[in-house]
This record gives structure tokens, C-alpha cells and sequence, in this order.
């Protein structure tokens, strides 16, 4: 292959990444995605490619859209322990963040949910909602008509709007969230935290990966009662976990979280998903699969000191 295509292909790599995350909530498949559509780019030739952009956008959401739709994906997804894959704030996996609907694309709550999406329902979604495909050139992406199109678009927005929050979150933001949290959790008093949630709040957790199965809390008095235990150090957790973590605040997927650290690797985090100043959800993500990518991203970022230096 020469230069120039390699070039062309890199040029877009970030985008087709990002592309590729929001349709499938994990950054390991989206990478794994975007490596293929390049197999594929460096085996045609250049002469058949009239705009290396569509064509690239093309390729990559099929390949999403088959692993979606495969046996393999159905039976990882459908066993109860499948959560999206967090990513730190300054991943260019996150992709564009100028709108609301770019910004909720990559919420873990909206990730989730579009699990309950059909593979077609889940690929217009993304192209009109997050990098503004109109429907004519989704038609051409997925080979489907316009109107279709616009019918998948319809189903997926009636099922994703419920997670939808609106709250922008910087770094300041999520430091005075995460140390509000963590204040009324280590309180003792259970009405503190509860005061935080919404009356629908829910929160999951994948339990470290120890488990086949997701810990799923479904009122604010369960999930109140399970962050305080959790949330109290212990020598048993310590020795689980492999050490005495510094507690950060951070920006995961847009959200506050507090992310435990040791020895520069993040052995956990708690997002907390907010709506209208309150903790809608909380996600609880542990399992060191899941936490690859963010690790590798916040060893190469600088941090604000810890809310706890050791826990």
C-alpha cells in the first residue's frame, strides 16, 4: 500500500473509532473493527474508491453491524454480564461533543439501552444522531430506503430518550459531584445519599468480573444501602483489589465518577449519571477487561490530587 493511502485511512482512524464505539459499547471490538475495514482498504484498489470517507464510514458500520449480529455477540451479550466498555475524558475513541445528542451517544446509559436496539435501529441512531448522516446517505451506508430509514430512526429515538439527562460535566463539576457523593456514602447516614438520587434512580455493576452475572439495583434505598457497604474500606477489599487506592474524581463517558487508583492503574470506577443535579444511575465497573483502555488513556494524563489519598 502506499503512502498516501495509509495516510488517507489514518486521517479518518479516530473518527471510524468513535463510529465504530457507539455502535458497538466496547472499545476492544471497535478497534478490532476499524483494523479490518483497513485489511480491507489496503486490499482494493483506489481506483474503485470515488470518496475514501463514505466508503470507510460504509465498511466499518457493516462490520459493527455483523458482530452485532452474530452468534457469538447474541450469547456475550444475552448471558447478563455485558456492561459498555468506560472511557476517560480526552479518548479520542469519545469522538465529536459539540451537540447534546453527540455528547448522550456515549452516556453508559444510552450505550446500554441501545442494546435493546436492533443492529439497524442502533446504526441510524448513531449516523443521524451523532455525526448527522441525513437519511439519504444512511439509505446508502446500510442499503435500505430512505424511509426506512427514518422509521428505524423513530423506534431507536422512543427507546433511547428515556436515559437521556442533558447535565454538562467538566472536570470542576465532576470534582464537587464525586465529593458530595463520597461525603454523604461514608456518613452512616442512609438518608444523606438517598437525598442524591432521583426517586427512579437504578445502578448496576459488574461485581470485579467475579460473577456471570450484573448486580442490578433498582431503588434508591437498595442502591443507598449497597454504595455505603461497599464504599467502607476493609482489609478483605484491599486484598481483593491488590492495595490501598487513591480515590479520584474524573470524567468517564461524560459522567462523574470516582475512580480508584494503584500504582497508576485504575483498579475500578463509579459513574454516576446525572439528571437535573441528581444521580439518575450509577454504574459500577471493576472487571480489569473492562478497564484496559481507560487505564492506558489516564496513565498518559495529568490528575488532580486524589479526594482520598488512601483508602
Amino acid at each position: 500500500m502506499d503512502a498516501l493511502a495509509t495516510e488517507q485511512f489514518e486521517a479518518s482512524r479516530d473518527r471510524l473509532a468513535s463510529l465504530a464505539y457507539r455502535l458497538l459499547g466496547s472499545a476492544t471490538d471497535a478497534e478490532d473493527a476499524v483494523q479490518d475495514a483497513f485489511l480491507r482498504w489496503q486490499a482494493t484498489g483506489r481506483d474503485r474508491i470515488e470518496v475514501p470517507e463514505a466508503w470507510l464510514t460504509k465498511v466499518v458500520t457493516n462490520l459493527c453491524i455483523d458482530r452485532l449480529r452474530s452468534a457469538q455477540a447474541r450469547h456475550e451479550r444475552a448471558v447478563g454480564a455485558w456492561l459498555p466498555e468506560p472511557l476517560l475524558k480526552g479518548d479520542p475513541m469519545l469522538g465529536p461533543a459539540d451537540t447534546f445528542e453527540q455528547r448522550e451517544s456515549v452516556s453508559l446509559a444510552v450505550l446500554t439501552l441501545m442494546e435493546h436496539l436492533s443492529p439497524n435501529e442502533r446504526a441510524v441512531y448513531v449516523l443521524r444522531e451523532a455525526f448527522s448522516y441525513s437519511h439519504a446517505e444512511i439509505a446508502g451506508i446500510l442499503d435500505i430506503t430512505e424511509s426506512a430509514s427514518q422509521q428505524y430512526l423513530h423506534r431507536a429515538r422512543r427507546r433511547v430518550v428515556t436515559a437521556r439527562r442533558g447535565d454538562i460535566i467538566d472536570n470542576a463539576g465532576a470534582r464537587r459531584i464525586v465529593e458530595a457523593f463520597f461525603d454523604a456514602a461514608t456518613s452512616g447516614q442512609t438518608e444523606r445519599l438517598i437525598a442524591l438520587l432521583t426517586e427512579d434512580a437504578a445502578a448496576i455493576s459488574d461485581g470485579a468480573g467475579l460473577g456471570e452475572k450484573l448486580l442490578l439495583l433498582p431503588t434508591p434505598e437498595r442502591i443507598a444501602a449497597a454504595l455505603r457497604g461497599a464504599l467502607k474500606p476493609s482489609e478483605g477489599k484491599r486484598r481483593l483489589i491488590g492495595g490501598s487506592p487513591a480515590l479520584h474524581a474524573g470524567v468517564v463517558n461524560g459522567s462523574p465518577a470516582l475512580i480508584a487508583v494503584i500504582d497508576d492503574q485504575v483498579a475500578g470506577l463509579l459513574v454516576l449519571e446525572m439528571r437535573e443535579g441528581k444521580i439518575a444511575s450509577a454504574h459500577g465497573i471493576a472487571s480489569p477487561k473492562r478497564l484496559g483502555r481507560l487505564t492506558a488513556v489516564w496513565s498518559e494524563q495529568q490528575h488532580d490530587a486524589p479526594i482520598v489519598e488512601s483508602w
